[in-house]
């Protein structure tokens, strides 16, 4: 069986309050004749608090899509090394111990994927896998995890570095004024996380299953418009409504395994919104409290797509459970796509470090320091990786 470990995750030291983007949406939009409405829904997100890439003015500016995704490419080769290496060593799993990196982001783009970078600068052998997924947006989470799964089950014992790299607030298009669109200025943030499945050994969810399910006829209900000026992001307000196909599904893959999606000890869900929480916490028959970690990110960090299920996982572990505790993981975005799996938690004294438990032994590396980014300084916050210096 793989092990999901311990994820790591970074968000920039930028901030945007909701009452500051009330704010700003009354400034910037006073005689939008839905204002009122948009307010209302902003309000209704429930996101106290987002974390921006960039200065809100630099966010508010558009320099044009070439410059938005050179600034993505930089800071994304800033940013990641750092929580690739705690993921690492939470895991207790060196570079050279990788088989498979999954690379997930929708806010950027580059040929070759940043894979290939990663591979050549921080210490990874020539020969990892790469598979970067670039098109599933918020789903992109839970199809990394479920994908890393399936490689671990193909290659027994193999361990896969999962990467996720979120810079929603570079799809910020100030001409958009649908409604839609205007509150998805409210709600998206900016993150990064990082976590390590396991072939053998380590602590965490031990994935048992998983499954794909996409609900018909709904492939332009959330999707970019890819014009000049870069992504722009279509939301459709039937979106929440679609917990009541995706809920049966999920009771699908807990019944193939003798599980009851009603009755299990932890639930990572992708908080997109809090309609999605409610209306699936009463397809599931579950308290709210159930999706606490789900909501706890929405709050604090709004959603940052692809990264919100390593987010709620990592305060899960943070929170701890026993062993033997039995859990549901899953992720919804663009088709519209439910990526979910299953798994129990362990507490393992397999846990190694400096050998893989791969089918090749390979001595230990460090990772390189990469070069200090000359942009500004960082304070780390309770939730960002360790030993991040100023980058």
């Amino acid at each position: 069986m793989a092990v999901l470990c311990r994820p790591a995750v970074w968000v920039p030291e930028n901030t945007i309050s909701m009452e500051e983007t009330l704010a700003l949406a009354r400034r910037l939009h006073a005689g939008h004749e839905k204002l009122p409405l948009v307010l209302r829904m902003i309000r209704n997100t429930g996101v106290a608090k987002r974390h921006l890439v960039q200065p809100l003015a630099v966010t508010l500016t558009h320099p044009g899509f070439e410059a938005r995704n050179r600034f993505y490419v930089r800071e994304a080769r800033a940013r990641v090394p750092d929580v690739v290496r705690e993921a690492l060593s939470s895991a207790e799993v060196t570079a050279q111990d990788i088989d498979t990196i999954v690379f997930v982001s929708c806010t950027g783009f580059t040929m070759p994927p940043l894979t290939s970078w990663m591979i050549n600068e921080l210490g990874f052998r020539s020969n990892t896998r790469q598979i970067p997924i670039a098109q599933l947006g918020c789903a992109a989470g839970g199809a990394a995890i479920n994908r890393a799964h399936d490689f671990c089950r193909a290659y027994p014992g193999s361990n896969v570095l999962i990467v996720a790299c979120e810079f929603c607030s570079l799809c910020y298009q100030p001409d958009d004024l649908d409604v839609g669109s205007l509150l998805s200025d409210g709600l998206f943030g900016d993150a990064i996380a990082a976590a390590v499945m396991r072939g053998s050994g380590g602590e965490g969810m031990e994935l048992v299953g998983n499954a794909s399910h996409l609900v018909p006829g709904t492939e332009d209900w959330i999707a970019y418009e890819v014009k000049a000026t870069g992504f722009h992001f279509r939301l459709d307000k039937r979106v929440p409504g679609t917990m009541n196909v995706i809920a049966p599904a999920l009771d699908t893959l807990a019944e193939a395994h003798g599980w009851d999606a009603t009755d299990l000890d932890f639930y990572i869900i992708h908080a997109g919104g809090p309609r999605i929480l409610d209306d699936l916490c009463g397809y599931l028959k579950v308290p709210p409290k159930a999706f606490r970690h789900s909501r706890a990110t929405l709050t604090e960090y709004g959603n940052i797509a692809s990264a919100v299920v390593f987010e709620a996982l990592r305060r899960q572990f943070a929170e701890g459970l026993p062993p033997g505790a039995r859990g549901m993981l899953a992720g919804f975005g663009p088709g519209i796509t439910a990526e979910s799996c299953l798994g129990t938690w362990v507490h393992s004294d397999r846990v190694r470090s400096g050998r893989r438990t791969g089918n090749v032994d390979a001595l230990p590396v460090q990772l390189p320091v990469p070069p200090e980014p000359d942009r500004h300084s960082e304070t780390p916050s309770p939730h960002q990786p360790k030993n991040r210096g100023s980058a």
